[in-house]
């Protein structure tokens, strides 16, 4: 159903289309009713769409559009046969244009006119606006009067569009006057007078207006008086009384007459230096006042005052700013608390005393300046020490710490001390410590733990373990003593015996090591200590350990060393150290523990270069040291010592081998490389012969003596190897040498030079021969040769023929047999070049020419057989030197012949 409201709306849009005019002054035949509409976001919006001017269409041919889609018919109402209504809810995202459009297929005229068929127009949406909240005005001081301005501020409402401006009018109301401003922003705004209405009723308000509607703020109905902000008080004094030490009297000058304002007032003390200000209460503040006295104050303490002040009702109004500053000190009054005394106990020394330093700080009720302490060690008089008046750092810090004085103490001694504070007005009462061996065995606290909070260094522990009967005087601990140094420095702080969690009150600084201690004191005696590290605040260590190497480097292993990092620069708890080496290209971590300053590092390469650097680190971070390169060695310290020693005694141990092995061996040794010579006195060649068998050997000892050594003429030497090739394969073996022999036994009558078988071995193979073996031939014989006619010799006298070998070099007239050959020999004969060799006296023969000479014709038919020459002990060689000679020649120097073996010695 339509609203009362909405048919309302349709019966002045049917008047409205009624009332157009039916000529052709529109170009258009479409009309949308509101033109520019200005709609609520959140309510429901009508539109009707008339038809003018036209019979071509009807409002059947009408329909909207929200600009490009369409809206659906159900939200179509039908005015009459040329008019109909649209209504749509209006949202934040609903589209600014509203069009009503008619259809093309209609009518062939509506198709060639189709833009006098279409109208649309644009929706400005917005709110409606909000109530203005928290309305307030001031009118402040100008001088010693009243600003005739009165400034308001307000807060509007949150809601707003840019298509929908609202208004804010600022309205002040005066017996039944009524003044309107329009406020050049949405929150503030001034009205001015003539001059400030004291002692008059004000009545203001603002109001907030737009096209959707219009709304006031709640009214301020107010006195005048209300409004107004005065200027602080002036003249801001403050009084110290001597005879009241413990308050302050203050001054002041009001800011205003007080025909124009009633004046209550505000006052906050606090002392120097402190971030707390102590408001003095209302009901201890009477109005209209000029001064005030404060009371429980501390002596000889610098107070910082302020006043300020507003018209007197309650409730609404404007405090005036904080005055300056007053400021003053107390006067003195007699300490109140005692001195807080404590001790610094050293080791003792090689006479079993401890030394013991006295300290101490003002008393924190001190209610003025402690100008000297009184101290006594029971059993000695009182000694007063006096403070330096002139020292600044006591005058700007009244609780610094003071040595008093230093005593020493056996361990079987007790110390009690007393200590009093003075100051200008009177003393202190007394601080008694006692120092003594057994309080060192009293029980300590426990589970002693800390952190930090805010800032702070937080303690916490667990009241000591007390056995019954076993601590001094039986006596509860009655407080506990805090004590945390750093370095030289020290401060300490008391805290009641039923307290065991306290913040630190001191001054400490980040990054610093401090050593913190917690002491129970029971009835003055000490119990034993409690001590951990800890810090404020932990940071980055600011260098990093440097390292060096331990020694000289070896092969494959080098051992690093650093030190610790001086405490001041290390900002926190070392966690642990990451040691860093690398060759240039690959780059080793190894982590260690905090407390290792030393580490091993193997296996390394040999001969190659090092950089090692040791890294630091905290909760918060690492920092790494300085760099050191080191190279380590080729060989291992000792290696090449162990190589040269154990050469040697391989070495030795291969000659002393070599000894033990050589004796063991020494008859094999001997005979490979010193083959034994046979006696030629012990063979038995003298009964042996080629051709006919041997003979029984001749007894030993004539063997000497019927030993004779013939050379066979190297000029036949070729028939008699041709002649004996079957039998004595000369090719294989050699056993001539190019060395020089002397004769068996060096018993040779006569040498000359010949030449070994081996050399005139045409077909021989020199590579084959390794050692040259001399091969003797001998001829035992009393009066003839072998190989004659039976005939020619007598019977006893046979001959025999053996033969022997040796190593024995070979003269060098033996080696060389042309040089006999060359000197006054005829080239037609061959005659022997070597001498017969020495014959015994007793088996000389004395061979006719004519034997000797068949012999030698027998030697150049080519015959093998061997021809032999006996010679005389003591006979000379003799050379032939003509034809006619021949007989004296074959008679002194018979041939001599020797036959090569080739298989070692023949038996014998």
């Amino acid at each position: 159903m339509v609203s009362q409201r909405g048919l309302l709306q349709l019966l002045a849009w049917a008047c409205l289309a009624c009332s157009l005019p039916a000529s052709g002054e529109y170009d258009s035949h479409v009309m949308i009713a509101p033109q520019s509409p200005v709609v609520e976001i959140g309510s429901n919006f009508t539109a009707m769409c008339v038809l003018i001017n036209t019979s071509e269409a009807t409002a059947d041919d009408l329909y909207w559009v929200s600009s490009d889609t369409p809206v659906p018919k159900e939200q179509y109402t039908k005015i009459n046969k040329s008019a109909v209504n649209v209504t749509i809810t209006i949202t934040s995202e609903t589209p600014p244009w509203l069009f009503c459009k008619c259809k093309k297929d209609s009518s062939p005229y509506i198709m060639m006119h189709q833009g006098k068929f279409i109208h649309g127009i644009i929706l400005k949406k917005g709110y409606p606006p909000e109530k203005p909240e928290n309305l307030s005005c001031v009118a402040v001081q100008e001088k010693s009067l009243i600003s005739p301005h009165i400034s308001c501020k307000w807060e509007p409402g949150t809601r707003g569009s840019k298509d929908v401006i609202t208004e804010y009018t600022l309205n002040v109301g005066m017996l039944g006057e009524t003044r309107k401003v329009v406020a050049t922003q949405n929150n503030n705004g001034k009205i001015t007078w003539d001059v400030f209405p004291n002692h008059m009723i004000l009545d203001i308000w603002v109001e907030a207006e737009n096209k959707l509607g219009k709304v006031e703020s709640e009214h301020l109905i107010k006195e005048s008086e209300r409004f107004v902000k005065t200027n602080p008080p002036t003249d801001m004094k403050v009084i110290p009384e001597k005879d009241f030490p413990t308050s302050l009297l203050m001054k002041w000058t009001r800011p205003i007459a007080k025909e124009y304002v009633k004046l209550m007032y505000q006052i906050r003390f606090c002392s120097n230096g402190s971030p707390r200000w102590t408001n003095v209460p209302f009901v201890d503040i009477g109005k209209e006042i000029q001064s005030f006295r404060l009371q429980y104050l501390q002596p000889d303490t610098v107070y910082v005052t302020q006043v300020q002040c507003k018209h007197f009702t309650e409730g609404y109004g404007y405090w005036s700013d904080w005055s300056t500053n007053a400021t003053a000190r107390t006067p003195e009054d007699i300490p109140k608390s005692k001195p807080d005394l404590w001790r610094v106990i050293t080791p003792g020394d090689s006479r079993n005393k401890r030394r013991v330093q006295l300290i101490c700080k003002d008393p924190v009720l001190s209610n003025g300046k402690i100008r000297s302490f009184d101290i006594r060690v029971r059993g000695t008089e009182w000694e007063s020490i006096l403070i330096n008046s002139s020292d600044s750092d006591y005058n700007s810090n009244p609780r610094k710490i003071i040595v008093l004085r230093q005593i020493d103490l056996s361990d079987r001694e007790m110390a009690y001390i007393e200590v009093t504070a003075n100051n200008s007005v009177g003393k202190s009462p007394k601080a008694v410590l006692v120092i003594s061996k057994t309080a060192h065995e009293l029980s300590p606290v426990e589970g002693l733990k800390w952190w930090t909070h805010r800032g702070q260094l937080w303690l916490e522990w667990q009241p000591p373990n007390i056995t019954p009967g076993g601590d001094a005087h039986r006596c509860n601990v009655t407080e506990y003593m805090v004590e945390w140094t750093s370095g030289w420095q020290i401060d300490w702080q008391r805290e009641h015996g039923n307290i065991t969690k306290t913040a630190i009150r001191g001054s400490l600084e980040k990054f610093k090591r401090y050593n913190i201690s917690v002491y129970p004191l029971y009835c003055g005696w000490t119990g034993k200590q409690v001590t951990q590290e800890a810090f404020l605040e932990q940071g980055v260590p600011l260098e990093g350990p440097s390292v060096r190497l331990n020694g000289k480097p070896g092969s494959n292993e080098a051992e690093l060393v650093w030190k610790e990092i001086p405490q001041d620069k290390q900002r926190g708890f070392i966690t642990n150290y990451t040691i860093f080496y690398s060759t240039g290209t690959e780059v080793h971590a190894i982590a260690v523990s905090a407390d290792t300053y030393s580490y091993l590092l193997k296996p390394l390469s040999s001969d190659t270069k090092y950089m090692a650097r040791i890294g630091a680190a905290t909760i918060q971070g690492s920092v790494n040291g300085t760099e050191h390169s080191f190279s380590t060695l080729k060989y291992a310290p000792g290696e090449i010592e162990g190589i040269v020693v154990g050469v040697c005694f391989g070495f030795l141990f291969i000659v002393l081998l070599t000894v033990l092995l050589c004796i063991y061996k020494k008859d094999s040794i001997k005979k490979n490389f010193w083959p034994q010579i046979p006696n030629p006195g012990n063979s038995s060649i003298g009964t042996w012969s080629p051709d006919f068998p041997s003979k029984a050997d001749t007894p030993k000892e004539n063997a000497l003596a019927d030993v004779s050594v013939v050379e066979v003429d190297m000029f036949d030497g070729k028939s008699v190897f041709e002649e004996d090739k079957a039998s004595l394969p000369l090719k294989k073996d050699k056993y001539l040498s190019e060395e020089h022999s002397s004769g068996i036994g060096g018993s040779s009558c006569m040498s000359s030079p010949r030449q070994s078988v081996s050399d005139s071995d045409e077909g021989g193979d020199s590579s084959e021969t390794t050692a040259s073996t001399v091969q003797y031939s001998s001829v035992v014989a009393s009066n003839g040769y072998k190989g004659q006619t039976p005939t020619s010799l007598p019977q006893h006298q046979q001959p025999t023929f053996s033969r022997s070998e040796s190593t024995q070099p070979l003269l060098d007239s033996e080696e060389n047999p042309d040089m006999l050959g060359q000197e006054g020999s005829r080239q037609s004969h061959r005659f022997p070049r070597n001498p017969c060799f020495r014959r015994s006296p007793g088996n000389e023969d004395s061979a006719n020419s004519a034997d000797f000479n068949q012999l030698e014709m027998e030697d150049q038919e080519g015959l093998v057989s061997p021809r032999f020459c006996p010679l005389e002990e003591g006979s000379q060689q003799t050379t032939p030197t003509e034809e006619g000679q021949s007989s004296d020649w074959q008679q002194a120097a018979p041939v001599s012949s020797y036959m090569p073996q080739l298989g070692g010695y023949r038996p014998q």
